[in-house]
């Protein structure tokens, strides 16, 4: 097991506009359930209607996601103002 083992550090994650993405992509589900729902009778006769539900599962996690990522950056906000030491 000593041959899978890394003997260098891992690197800092990389930061970026994480609320930005994940809202761009929570708008990108609800756009593509709202496209293909005209379609629902095509769908459901070809057995494909999970492609709906996936665009609107997707959509509603995305919220989750919304909501998740904008309460961690205020944290990390909040962390870095009261301790200006840490940059």
């Amino acid at each position: 097991m000593a041959k899978w083992t890394p003997t260098h550090e891992a690197p800092e994650p990389l930061e970026g506009p994480v609320v930005a993405t994940i809202t761009g992509g929570t708008i990108l589900w609800f756009v593509l359930f709202l496209v293909q729902l005209p379609f629902y009778g095509w769908f459901a006769d070809h057995g494909h209607t999970w492609w709906l539900w996936t665009c609107l599962a997707g959509g509603g996690l995305g919220l989750y996601g919304i909501y998740f990522v904008r309460r961690r950056d205020a944290a990390i906000k909040r962390a870095a103002s009261a301790d200006p030491a840490a940059e």
